[in-house]
């Protein structure tokens, strides 16, 4: 897989985690299903991907509405993080991405910008030996409003002091893109792994 750049002279570079730097998304559906098995809840894979980059407590209480369950959010999440976690060891790179990422760093300010919890970004981030690279993490909680909505890469442009217009945006989501779209920033979209 070749990831070309859009032309511009581009002062920061921001970029999701799942999906576009860690190949996670399998793992994460994998603990998806793990954790909602408990419940006798199902998340079908196509709906899975077409959720990406949606904050988990979200995608909790919509599958509560959708099969009228009425798990509990924390404790859903909590397991399904856990699972993650123990998947970890199975995690690799997007390795066009990684290029991307050792290319810039050290030259812009680079940054990762995440719907993920802080807690899942920086574990991710570590198994990779990666977590050192970035100035700056934007994650689930640092935020109001999540993908599509443009706050988060705001965010994170205001942290690296780069205007937006400045950042170029790696995404693997259509929310993500939608996301840096409205930011006004220059996207990248990172190619899901069926489509690797």
């Amino acid at each position: 897989m070749t990831l070309p750049l859009p032309p511009g002279d581009f002062q920061a570079y921001l970029f999701d985690c799942d999906g576009t730097i860690a190949d996670s998304m399998p793992l994460h559906y994998v603990a998806w299903e793990r954790a909602l098995a408990e419940w006798e809840c199902t998340l079908p894979e196509d709906l899975f991907y077409a959720w990406g980059g949606r904050p988990v407590a979200d995608i909790i209480v919509d599958l509560n509405e959708q099969q009228g369950l009425t798990m509990p959010v924390e404790v859903v999440a909590r397991r399904r993080e856990d699972i993650y976690q123990q998947l970890l060891p199975q995690l690799s790179a997007v390795p066009d991405v990684l290029r991307h990422i050792h290319d810039a760093h050290g030259r812009l300010p680079i940054a990762v910008v995440s719907g993920s919890t802080r807690e899942s970004v920086t574990a991710s981030l570590r198994t990779l030996d990666l977590l050192e690279k970035f100035d700056v993490l934007v994650c689930a909680g640092d935020y109001a409003r999540a993908k599509p909505d443009p706050e988060a890469f705001l965010l994170a442009a205001k942290l690296l002091d780069v205007p937006p217009q400045s950042c170029l945006v790696f995404e693997d989501t259509d929310f993500g893109i939608q996301a840096a779209t409205a930011a006004g920033m220059a996207a990248v979209r990172v190619p899901q792994p069926r489509q690797r």
